[in-house]
């Protein structure tokens, strides 16, 4: 009889068996930024997690820094919004400003930054509009714009959350085309019409003014539709491509990382990181135990990546597991 156990006996030798280990580079962290001064709002249904204002960015940039995360992923909230979401490729848009910001007083931090219009429309919809129907083609300039303007003012990398058809092709060819051609693309590639997305939409001021956005995010009982949606961005170049939400869709993470040789990202989501804060909160579970096996899992199923809003505890409790 061969003794499994035999390696499990005690701390040293389970430490040397380990098969998968968190890394704080692992880790990227989001972060929203608002339109304003003096702002550090907190967003009540994500304890832990705020809104800033420019100004107000040195407080968490710095435990970023200190953390050794792997870095940021920026989403703005404008004080205007209008149909065409235009403050997503102003010059002096908030989020533009964030990243000039960051480039300055923290060069080492590396800058993601989410290239999507929901926050910025005022109907709350991921692209423009006619009537209640979302259009795909008449989007993509606009999408294009928003992801040069973030990568003229500093950011690392574009990271389009959309799900417009064609989207990627279109911010490779605009990014190319600008001169930036060594920005990499990371694309929500499988992003699921998830119900986990809710506290997010009250942090980002995003919900949808009408409708729902089942037409363009994926309908969450299609696993195979997942796989050539990952197809599909990488043949149009993208560098890394995501599964959105992450627990619930583990199967798919892992179904990608068996068929494509490309980097994985995934994104745990708002509404999986406010179900373990509220739990936690009532003593029904322990929390440090649950976000690490809960990130554990993420990268065992295939991710390279892994954006998480349990990114800072995480990485320190890592450290001293």
């Amino acid at each position: 009889m061969y003794r499994f156990r035999r390696l499990r006996r005690d701390g040293r030798i389970r430490s040397m068996m380990q098969e998968t280990r968190l890394h704080p580079k692992d880790l990227i962290y989001p972060i929203f930024v608002i339109e304003g001064e003096q702002i550090r709002n907190p967003v009540d249904s994500m304890p832990g997690i705020f809104q800033y204002s420019v100004d107000c960015l040195d407080e968490i940039l710095d435990r970023v820094k200190e953390a050794g995360i792997g870095g940021v992923m920026l989403f703005g909230i404008p004080a205007r919004k209008d149909p065409q979401g235009s403050q997503a490729y102003a010059s002096d848009g908030v989020t533009q400003r964030a990243v000039r910001y960051m480039k300055e007083h923290y060069p080492e931090i590396y800058i993601v930054v989410d290239i999507c219009l929901c926050e910025y429309t005022s109907h709350g919809h991921c692209g423009m509009v006619c009537g209640e129907e979302i259009l795909n083609d008449e989007t993509l300039p606009y999408l294009v714009k928003m992801a040069v303007s973030l990568v003229e003012a500093g950011a690392d990398m574009a990271a389009p959350s959309d799900m417009m058809d064609g989207r990627v092709a279109a911010i490779r060819e605009g990014l190319d085309r600008a001169g930036f051609t060594q920005t990499p693309i990371m694309a929500y590639s499988a992003k699921f019409a998830s119900a986990y997305y809710g506290p997010f939409r009250d942090a980002a001021h995003s919900a949808p003014g009408f409708g729902d956005r089942k037409s363009y995010q994926m309908d969450c009982a299609n696993g195979q539709e997942a796989l050539r949606e990952i197809r599909a961005d990488i043949e149009e170049g993208a560098d890394i491509v995501m599964v959105k939400p992450a627990l619930a869709y583990l199967d798919v993470l892992k179904e990608a990382a068996l068929t494509f040789d490309m980097p994985l990202a995934v994104y745990n989501v708002s509404g999986e990181y406010a179900m373990v804060k509220a739990a936690a909160a009532n003593g029904w579970i322990d929390e440090r135990r649950i976000v690490l096996e809960n990130l554990t899992a993420m990268k065992r199923a295939g991710a390279k990546i892994i954006i998480t809003y349990h990114a800072l505890e995480a990485a320190a409790w890592e450290k001293d597991r």
